[in-house]
């Protein structure tokens, strides 16, 4: 198994886990905004480090899954629902609300901004099963290896896709912001069409699975 291919299809899963606009990506673009770019990078390395970690045990997760299918098998049901429930709620729900941006009291040091990336990613616990779903898919069609250097192979691309991305927020968020991407409505609706897609995909597994 070529480890490139596993390193960048990690990277791509990973920015677009941290695409849509979430805590840790809008928090480095407000940080950048107001403090300096240096700043927003010290928060994001903060975030890619925890990122790292919570990878490795989602990786670690998926690896004890595959020697015992019939768990995963249970898993794959619960993963539908909530991806269709999650689909309703971005595509159906997410739209009716609005978000109303809040006044933050955030400390102002370069190390402190390092470790309050560090704080606000351990409390984000989304990659974990994230990564784990994914990293089965990816192993059950052979393009991860649940070996040391394929597990590292994964954690490295998954924290530069992560890494990528919030970069892309702390240098270029003004830019974005200024073009008319409407984000609430249209990146909920992205959103609901992208957990779509992987509910979908899911369902196909879970029927296949019958046969």
């Amino acid at each position: 198994m070529d480890i490139t291919i596993t390193f960048f299809l990690s990277l791509l899963i990973a920015m677009l886990g941290v695409i849509p606009p979430g805590l840790l990506n809008m928090t480095a673009a407000k940080i950048s905004l107001k403090e300096g770019h240096v700043r927003g990078l010290m928060f994001s390395l903060g975030v890619c480090t925890i990122v790292g970690v919570q990878t490795y045990i989602a990786v670690l997760f998926a690896r004890y899954l595959v020697k015992h299918p019939e768990i995963v098998n249970i898993l794959e049901r619960v993963a539908f629902v909530i991806f269709v429930l999650i689909t309703i709620y971005f595509l159906v729900l997410a739209k009716k609300t609005s978000s109303k941006p809040k006044k933050e009291r955030e400390p102002r040091s370069k190390n402190s901004r390092f470790f309050f990336g560090m704080l606000l990613s351990s409390l984000n616990m989304f990659p974990i099963p994230y990564q784990a779903y994914m990293s089965i898919s990816l192993a059950s069609v052979g393009f991860l290896v649940f070996d040391n250097v394929g597990m590292l192979t994964y954690v490295t691309g998954s924290v530069m896709g992560t890494f990528v991305m919030l970069y892309v927020y702390v240098f270029f968020f003004e830019k974005i912001k200024s073009q008319r991407l409407k984000s609430q409505k249209n990146m909920s609706r992205i959103i609901g069409i992208v957990t779509g897609i992987i509910a979908l995909i899911t369902l196909v597994g879970i029927i296949r699975d019958f046969y």
